[in-house]
This record gives structure tokens, sequence and C-alpha cells, in this order.
């Protein structure tokens, strides 16, 4: 068009580029624009906006929509606080008795320590909450680096705590490198997703990376052993890559491969086997690997419909091994009774339903499939725990969010909440 007009009209191009400049400057903006809001639509920008959800479900004729800043979501906000106060209580009161056994009569040991990292939390939550998640990306690859060097560096400077090596002693603090490998998963592939988004559909290409990164991780998790770690680390894989635009054939191929795999694995050890035979008939060795999951259930089952009391377990007196720990639900069914236990339970399904809320109307791809991996992540924790501790399914370690006694995991989960938080300030509104 340009060179035709050049052939006929030229003497008049001439006159009107000299008197028409600023026409021009606009116009050549408008088309960038233009450019750039067809990627949008077409899904070709690095880190394209999403009105619902992740791009499966994103419409071919979304209207251009522009990014505005409100208040953080206040209902995840409490749910998040009154999950903490709650948690921070039943650590003090789980583990009273235990504290006082092993710790020289110093039954605060645990309490101080949990309330002290309750403090550290609250300050990753609101740090967290107002650093733009944006800036995350170009931090992910360093923090997946370092994240997985010190998972490999505790199996050979770890401490070991009944037959698991899994923590990294650095002074009187104790840190679980398995904990900063879960957020550097989430926001490994959510970046790689995003990046690589018109590819995720092909296995070599997509799926295959992610893979191996993955199948790195969850070999050092099985020598440190860290069964539970595995199970979370892959299911918020496939999740991501799910969502991320990986074909669901291909997952589900891969799903039944690892299943099996997993279940060769764990039966192929008299650890994974012994495991098993208590699950299926704890009495069969109530005096053995059948104690766990016997007293955790006594102490559910003595709890009744409204509790014992707060303070008043029994079974924390060194019946139920651990108690501050993967089993502190079981105390709090104990003392506290059903009723409370099933309201634990509704605040745990409001914070993932609120979570998978936020991530629907998140600002962008990338943040939606953050929060995604985020919530994901705690509604396995959840189901795993207390499947556990009620004896559905067989031990697996996995501890309770904001509850179980940890400092590494408290602060991390609180700093993701203060992530989930961070992405609700931002929403879309269609341009006027």
């Amino acid at each position: 068009m340009e060179r035709k007009c050049n052939c006929h009209h030229r003497s008049l191009y001439h006159h009107i580029a000299q008197r028409s400049f600023i026409f021009w400057h606009l116009t050549i903006k408008g088309v960038v624009k233009m450019k750039k809001l067809e990627q949008v639509k077409t899904g070709t920008q690095s880190d394209t906006p999403v009105k619902k959800g992740p791009s499966r479900a994103m419409p071919a004729n979304q209207e251009p929509l522009i990014r505005v800043k409100r208040g953080a979501d206040i209902p995840f906000l409490v749910i998040v606080i009154l999950l903490l106060l709650i948690g921070t209580v039943m650590v003090f009161s789980a583990s009273y008795a235990y504290a006082k056994e092993f710790f020289d009569g110093d039954s605060y040991y645990y309490a101080r320590k949990q309330i002290a990292w309750a403090c550290v939390s609250l300050l990753s939550l609101y740090i967290f909450t107002f650093i733009d998640y944006s800036r995350l990306r170009a931090w992910t690859i360093l923090y997946s680096v370092v994240s997985f060097v010190l998972l490999v560096l505790v199996l050979f400077i770890g401490k070991k705590v009944h037959g698991a090596t899994r923590w990294i002693e650095l002074g009187p603090l104790n840190m679980q490198p398995s904990e900063l490998v879960k957020l550097a998963m989430i926001l490994f592939i959510s970046d790689y997703a995003v990046r690589y988004q018109n590819e995720m559909h092909l296995f070599r290409r997509g799926i295959f990376p992610i893979l191996c990164i993955v199948g790195a991780i969850c070999a050092a998790l099985y020598f440190e052993p860290h069964l539970s770690a595995i199970i979370i680390v892959l299911f918020l894989a496939f999740v991501l890559m799910y969502l991320g635009g990986a074909k669901v054939w291909q997952l589900m191929a891969l799903a039944g491969s690892a299943a099996l795999a997993a279940g060769i694995v764990f039966l192929g050890t008299s650890h994974g086997r012994a495991r098993i035979e208590a699950w299926l008939n704890p009495e069969a060795d109530p005096l053995g690997a059948g104690w766990q999951p016997l007293q955790s259930l006594l102490a559910i089952g003595s709890g009744g419909l409204w509790g014992v009391g707060l303070g008043q377990s029994r079974q924390k007196y060194l019946y139920l091994p651990e108690p501050q720990n993967d089993y502190i639900f079981a105390v709090l069914c104990e003392e506290m009774g059903f009723v409370f236990a099933v309201a634990v339970i509704l605040l745990f399904l409001a914070l993932i339903w609120r979570g998978f809320y936020i991530a629907k109307n998140a600002p962008t791809k990338y943040s939606s499939l953050i929060v995604y991996g985020i919530v994901t992540q705690v509604a396995i924790q959840v189901f795993l725990n207390i499947a556990v501790v009620t004896n559905v399914l067989p031990s697996t370690g996995v501890s309770l969010p904001f509850f179980s006694y940890g400092g590494t995991s408290l602060a991390i989960i609180m700093a993701e909440m203060g992530i989930v938080l961070n992405v609700s300030k931002y929403s879309f509104v269609e341009k006027g």
C-alpha cells in the first residue's frame, strides 16, 4: 500500500508527512498497542492477563482489561490468622507433657519456640503481602537452585531423627529444605508454564523438562526418606502442568506410571510393608507398628462430641508419640471434641475455597498458577494429615499446616499466604 502511494501520490504524501507528524506518531503508537492486545487475546504474551482462572478456560474474545489495586482479601486473611492462633494454642497444649519429660522439666520448650516462630511467620506474611508477586519471577531460578542444593546437602550433613534425615542444624535452629522445595516447585512450574505456554501440550518441550526436575527432587526426597513430600511434589507438578496447558491423557498416563512405580518401591521395602500392615491391621502389633494409629484413634474417640477440655488430654502423656507434630489433630479431637474438630476442618475448607476464588480472579496467568499451586499444597497436606490421623491412609509423615510444630514449615506457609494476599490485591476491570 505504501509503495503504491509513493508511485502515484509522492508529492501529496510528502506534504502530509510534513504537516501531520503528530498524527503519524499517534498512529504508530496505536498500532503497537493493538499488536499487544492481539497477543493478549491469542495467548502469546509471556504473562497473559486472565479474568477467570488459568488459560485453559480463557475466552478467545476477551475484552481488553487493565490491572488495578485494591485491598488484600480480608476473609482470607481472617481465616489465616484464626488458624494460626488455634494452631499455636494447640501446640502448647499438645506438647506440654512431652516437653516436660524430654527437656529437663521445661514444659514450655515447644510453646516458646512455636510462639517465636509464629511472630516470625507473621512478619513473613506481612512482607510477602506487600511485595508485588511479579517480582518473584526474577528470583525463581536462584531460589529453586538454592532449595535443591540444600535438599541434596541434607543427605550428607543433615540431622537424623527417627530414621529420617530431613533437617539441617543452624545453631539453635533446624531448617527443613523440603519445605523450601515445595514453594520452589510452585514458582518454577508456574513461570515455565507461562514462558512456554504454546508448547505445554507437547511432551518433549512442555512436560519432559518439568518431569526431569521433579524426578531429581523426588529422588533426593526418597533418600531422606520423606514419602509425604514426594506425594505433595508429584501432585503439585501434575496439577500445575494440567492448568498450564498439558494434555490430560499424557498426564493420566504419567500419573498411572508414577503410582505403579511408587507402589512397587514402597512395597519393596520392609519399612513400607510394615506401614501398610499397621494401617490395615493395627491390632496385629499393638505395641509396635500399630501403636501410633491405635493411640490416635483412641484419642479421637475419647474426645466425644465436646471434648475433655483444653489441656486435659490423656493421650499426650507419652501414649501418642510426639503429639505436637503429625498427630496434633488427634489431640485437638480429644481435648476440644468432634464439634470443634469439624469447625477447624470447615475453616480449612473456607481457606481453600477462598484461595481458589482468588486464583480464579487473578490478574495474570502466572499469578493464577501460583495461587492455585499454593492452595493445592495446603489442601493436599490437610487431607493427608487428617486421613493418616484417622487411619484412612497409612502413615506418611505429613504435617498439618498452621498446627504442627515446626519453624520452617510455619514460616514458609505464612509466606505463601502472603503471596496469595498480594495477588488478591489486584483485579481486572473492563476498559470503559
